[in-house]
């Protein structure tokens, strides 16, 4: 309950929250123990969080003998959203389910699972909203993540299923977040893969590797890894890759032709210092020339982003972000759009109070996306010729 933690406890939900914005895997070595005896109740790491929202701290659990301890939390919440320069068949104001998920997870032993149920929508800047009913339904079905585990020791695990990726700084779903929206560098990393996961821990180094099926595509021709250093309990450093090693064809929401046959890569670093989270990251992507497939000039684009989150007290808190992104290429040589046509760029500002009380949050995003560059018929707005967009938002529920 956040209202009653102490400041020794906070904190150590700071140095979870340090690992966990850099890797979805650690929240798989947070858990790994040797033996079936369940620990005393602590909040689960998985689903990850970042913060400021805080997971709760006595979950439900269910002792079922042989078959160990299993945890069920969840979370539900809903949001208002109001826009501008909405694009054709998104709506000017409207309200919706964002969370409607339950998660049962066992954390002890050697086989170990998570599975996440139910409904979502994944709110992002500079893009349509989605409801979730069809979001659920476009992207990921209702079981979005669920995997086994293999945990012989505490240095190393295998999981397999549908994994939450390695790439970013930003995981899926909005109450892991800073912000309720995704920001402009999330448009280019995928979410979910389906696949296989190797993690490994040694002292302040932690390394993963995974083979998959990239953005949803039910193609493992995905490989990724991520590296990373923690310099001490405020500092850490963490180089991500990820790549298509074939190519891919098969394409759907969730699969976009051209970011299926990508490669990306990222450079982060975060510090937690007091009432302060900052994490600042560089993000590299490129997708090559493969007329085989319709891919008939190359493209990449560049960008950095700075998140930071400041903790006024136990309850309250206030987060920002700010995102670069550019792109290659021009109408005149045929390069494909990998924002808001060839060669556009964009930046944007996001500013998220936060408010928790026990299990109960309230929280609100002010954002703000500029595009240059643009190419009609490839921007924002109802006739896609429109180069900003402004958007209030709240989110309001319950983990529990």
């Amino acid at each position: 309950m956040k209202n009653t933690v102490s400041s020794t406890l906070r904190q150590k939900h700071l140095t979870v929250a340090l690992a966990l914005v850099l890797l979805p895997a650690s929240s798989v070595f947070a858990q790994s123990t040797t033996g079936d005896t369940p620990a005393a109740p602590a909040a689960m790491t998985t689903p990850s969080m970042t913060g400021p929202l805080v997971a709760n701290p006595n979950p439900a659990s269910f002792d079922l003998g042989a078959a160990g301890n299993w945890y069920i939390t969840g979370a539900v919440t809903g949001l208002g959203l109001w826009q501008n320069n909405q694009s054709p068949g998104d709506r000017e104001e409207l309200s919706d389910f964002s969370n409607g998920q339950v998660f049962i997870q066992k954390t002890a032993g050697e086989l170990q699972f998570f599975l996440q149920a139910g409904a979502y929508s994944l709110p992002a800047l500079g893009t349509p909203y989605l409801a979730a009913h069809s979001a659920t339904s476009a992207f990921y079905g209702v079981v979005p993540v669920a995997f086994v585990k293999y945990a012989p020791n505490d240095s190393f695990n295998l999981i397999a299923g549908k994994l939450p990726t390695l790439i970013g700084a930003e995981y899926t779903f909005t109450f892991e977040n800073m912000h309720i929206e995704r920001g402009l560098l999330w448009n280019q990393e995928n979410a979910v893969n389906r696949g296989v996961q190797g993690n490994f821990v040694s002292g302040p180094v932690t390394a993963s590797v995974s083979l998959n099926d990239g953005f949803y595509s039910d193609r493992y021709n995905w490989l990724s890894g991520s590296l990373t250093y923690a310099i001490d309990k405020s500092n850490t450093l963490m180089f991500v890759a990820g790549g298509n090693v074939d190519q891919t064809t098969r394409v759907s929401t969730a699969a976009p032709l051209l970011l299926s046959n990508s490669k990306i890569f990222n450079a982060m670093y975060t510090r937690i210092d007091g009432p302060w989270t900052i994490t600042s990251y560089l993000q590299y992507t490129n997708v090559p020339r493969n007329t085989d497939i319709g891919i008939a000039h190359a493209a990449s684009t560049f960008g950095g982003a700075v998140h930071a989150s400041y903790a006024v007290d136990s309850n309250f808190s206030l987060a920002g972000r700010i995102e670069y992104i550019g792109s290659s290429g021009n109408v005149a040589d045929g390069a494909p759009s990998l924002i808001y046509g060839p060669g556009s760029k964009a930046w944007s500002l996001t500013l998220t109070p936060t408010y928790q009380y026990k299990l109960l949050s309230v929280r609100g995003d002010l954002s703000y996306v500029k595009a240059t560059n643009t190419t009609p018929g490839y921007a924002l707005g109802p006739d896609f010729s429109k180069t900003s967009q402004s958007r209030v938002m709240l989110e309001a529920g319950i983990l529990f």
